[in-house]
């Protein structure tokens, strides 16, 4: 597993440091790339922010890539990914804005709690250690990696159904395809089945640190039909966030929208509702 950034992702550090401004990390969960920040970035860029998107150790260059070598996704873990983009964090010269979704908005709050982010937004987070609430939906969402004990070992690539339950079901059959065909990748089990039991391990890899006096501010947004992560999710990640009195914290739900809300047709209420919210809360950049 590789334990340094890619030549791109470098590059992209020496970019944003040569820039003067503030950089904006964008970090990605299970069944997605990098590379599906990419109009995300292009928005903050224009909003005066220095975009980054990067992968998770080892991520394939492209979706065509990932589709040809799925099993290079197989084992990695949260712990990991975390250690991963820490690295690539720390090499730039100011402290940046963290936006991840799903299991990256995991991620982005185990980073702020290691105190690297001068905000943050997590979208549809992924439960922390300590985020007891697990609907239906969720399970059921989970299902076609958790349903095998072995996927904990592998990489797991969805169907056009499963996709659509967990990720497209507030978008048309059409467009739920679309997003399959120009997105969907294989993912690790791993990472689902460390949340699965996090609340059981007092050592739990899924465990953010919420009470550090420097986390920054934190949004937290989630989608009104999200099946993977529904409002009883998010609102506890809310929750037990806002315990941190030293720092902002505030909730939004987005009316209507299931886990896709960032690559979906209604992506960009979404990264203006994180850009309205990081303007507020860091007004210079």
């Amino acid at each position: 597993m590789a334990n340094t950034p890619t030549a791109a992702e470098l590059a992209a550090v020496e970019n944003a440091n040569a820039s003067g401004r503030r950089p904006v990390v964008f970090v990605h969960g299970l069944w997605l790339l990098g590379s599906s920040w990419q109009r995300w970035a292009d928005f903050f860029e224009a909003a005066g922010y220095a975009p980054l998107t990067p992968g998770w150790p080892d991520d394939p260059e492209s979706v065509a890539a990932a589709r040809s070598t799925p099993d290079a996704f197989a084992g990695k873990g949260v712990g990991d990914v975390a250690d991963y983009l820490q690295a690539i964090i720390e090499r730039l010269g100011v402290q940046p804005i963290l936006i991840g979704h799903s299991f990256g908005g995991l991620l982005v709050q185990i980073l702020a709690g290691r105190g690297l982010a001068a905000a943050t937004v997590a979208i549809d987070p992924a439960p922390s250690r300590g985020v007891l609430p697990l609907p239906i939906s969720s399970l059921r969402a989970s299902l076609p990696v958790l349903g095998n004990p072995a996927n904990r070992k592998r990489a797991v690539t969805l169907t056009l159904d499963q996709f659509t339950y967990g990720f497209a079901n507030a978008v048309s059959p059409e467009e739920a395809r679309t997003l399959y065909e120009t997105f969907h990748v294989a993912a690790a089990g791993r990472p689902l089945f460390q949340a699965a039991v996090g609340n059981f391990n007092p050592r739990s890899e899924t465990a953010a640190d919420n009470m550090r006096a420097d986390r920054g501010p934190l949004l937290v947004i989630s989608g009104e039909r999200d099946n993977i992560v529904p409002w009883a999710i998010a609102n506890a990640t809310f929750k037990r966030q806002r315990r941190n009195t030293d720092a902002i914290t505030e909730i939004v739900e987005i009316a209507g929208r299931g886990h896709s809300l960032t690559i979906d047709s209604g992506w960009a209420e979404v990264a203006q509702t994180s850009v309205d919210f990081i303007d507020r809360v860091l007004p210079t950049h």
